[in-house]
């Protein structure tokens, strides 16, 4: 399961969202946001045209059977169009929490912290972080 976060993580990274939907199950079921890989991709790919550089760091991370608990680090520069808001140039940084349950390598169950309000709270705010 390490091997699994790592591999999905460094898609991620790569903004690679063919490779992040091959990570998941089609119909993956999201706590509070739409669910299916369609939609994990379509706000993976609005993320990334606003902040054309966002990263994650990995702080920590438990596997229990199927199931991965994750803390991570997450940063870019506003300069795309995000959610409606115009590039800003502001450089964000947050903290992620995230509950996954992986199946067959792929995941069915995701709950977690992050959260675009989040985001356009800072830009909004112009808050450095």
């Amino acid at each position: 399961m390490r091997e699994w976060f790592a591999d999905y993580l460094e898609a991620c990274n790569r903004h690679d969202l063919e490779a992040v939907r091959a990570l998941l199950d089609p119909a993956v079921r999201r706590a509070h946001l739409p669910a299916g890989a369609d939609a994990w991709i379509s706000d993976l790919a609005d993320l990334f045209q606003g902040f054309p550089d966002w990263q994650w760091r990995r702080i920590q991370l438990l596997v229990e059977d199927d199931r991965l608990a994750v803390h991570l680090r997450a940063s870019g520069t506003h300069t795309g169009t995000f959610r409606g808001t115009a590039a800003t140039r502001r450089h964000l940084n947050v903290a992620e929490f995230g509950f996954f349950r992986v199946v067959n390598g792929r995941v069915v169950e995701y709950s977690g912290s992050a959260d675009v309000g989040q985001l356009l709270m800072q830009l909004e705010a112009g808050a450095f972080r």
